[in-house]
């Protein structure tokens, strides 16, 4: 399960509105467990995908950047999130291929019709997206705490 603070949420959605035919991807922060996460943060960067229309991709120097603040704060990189604008709701075979952290969430806003935020689990010794629930939280402090 990922739990996301309302806030965290709204962000995710209009940022994929803002980013209109174009994915629009970035770094999320918080706490990670083997099946569980609480993202605290959402951390936007530039799609420099060469065709940001059906791919998306975090230039590297900024993601290390990222990681390095979330990291800073004394969170963690709890997964990563990108848009559909036309959609699928579900990760695409590309994403597939490109998936490369193990146990993370990977947020797919999708925006084919009314908005739909799903999250998918990088399961490495299988290869494939594992689908995980989404729990709105109204606040930080309603998200279920959990042991590390």
């Amino acid at each position: 399960m990922i739990e996301l603070p309302r806030t965290a949420y709204d962000k995710l959605v209009y940022r994929a509105y803002d980013g209109d035919d174009r994915e629009v991807c970035g770094v999320l922060a918080g706490d990670r467990g083997d099946d569980h996460t609480v993202v605290t943060d959402v951390y936007p960067t530039e799609n420099v995908a060469e065709t940001p229309e059906i791919r998306y991709e975090i230039d590297p120097e900024e993601q290390l950047e990222v990681i390095e603040q979330i990291e800073a704060q004394g969170l963690e990189v709890a997964g990563f999130y990108h848009s559909h604008p036309a959609g699928p709701t579900e990760p695409t075979p590309r994403d597939v291929e490109r998936a490369t952290w193990p146990d993370v969430s990977y947020v797919i806003v999708a925006l084919d019709g009314y908005p739909y935020v799903g999250s998918w689990r990088w399961r490495e010794d299988e290869e494939t997206f594992e689908g995980e629930r989404v729990r709105v939280c109204e606040t930080l402090e309603d998200a279920s705490r959990f042991p590390l």
